[in-house]
């Protein structure tokens, strides 16, 4: 992501003095600076004009989340099913009975097994971003929490990821299943796709996560609105913010 993700017009200017970005960035700006975006459609339009490298750049969107309450701070963790995918591949592990070897396989996991995958998790080879368990392997996981807790790769009943089903699961996870979860400073980001990827497509994966966020903000019964700013870039891109018709 854009190392200027979740920096305003102004702030941005400051930190490229710091940093003595490219020609090439420095042309983007100051394309830029005169360009009032009023909503996602014009900002998705001008993020892609802008993606000037010859690789295909990730278009990426930050939200900006009043997550501190008076009387506590609520963390936000939940899902979001991306209609159109985002274009990462991910490697999908299972950790599952041998019985349910063949099916994991079949549905397409990259690795999947038993003590072998506990064995390798324990000594530190970790070649997966994801990790789904079935209830009856939970036990084994006590030990690997330490060791996955950090990495944000702990299994977890209400993300879908403990499990007998694995073949929704592991579906699920490889056709656009992302997992959203804030920062410590109450920021969240995700890849909607790629340069590539039509107008259309791009502002239906957006929709989806904006209709997550507004169901999580009704689950946690939070005070004001959920969402105080938000932000599209690309990989090497200037970001634009973005005027909600909608605030929740």
């Amino acid at each position: 992501m854009s190392q200027l993700f979740y920096l305003d017009e102004k702030k941005m200017k400051k930190r490229l003095m710091k940093l003595k970005a490219s020609k090439r960035f420095k042309k983007l700006l100051e394309v830029s600076k005169d360009k009032k975006i009023e909503t996602i459609e014009e900002a998705i339009k001008m993020v892609k004009k802008n993606c000037t490298t010859k690789f295909d750049e990730s278009i990426d969107v930050s939200f900006k989340l009043n997550l501190k309450q008076k009387k506590e701070e609520v963390s936000l963790r939940t899902l979001v099913n991306l209609p159109n995918g985002n274009a990462k591949k991910i490697k999908l592990a299972v950790l599952c009975e041998e019985s349910k070897d063949q099916e994991a396989k079949e549905a397409g996991a990259d690795l999947s097994g038993a003590d072998s995958l506990v064995n390798d998790i324990t000594n530190g080879k970790i070649n997966f971003d994801k990790l789904v368990v079935t209830p009856a392997m939970m036990p084994k996981m006590a030990k690997l929490g330490k060791i996955l807790g950090p990495k944000g790769l702990m299994p977890n009943p209400k993300l879908g990821s403990v499990t007998n089903d694995l073949k929704q699961a592991v579906t699920n996870a490889k056709s656009g299943q992302v997992e959203i979860k804030n920062d410590k400073d109450g920021n969240i980001g995700l890849s909607l796709g790629k340069k590539s990827f039509s107008d259309d497509k791009l502002l239906k994966n957006f929709n989806a996560v904006f209709e997550v966020l507004e169901r999580e903000k009704g689950n946690n019964t939070l005070k004001g609105d959920l969402i105080k700013s938000v932000f599209l870039t690309s990989t090497m891109g200037v970001s634009y913010k973005i005027k909600l018709t909608k605030n929740i």
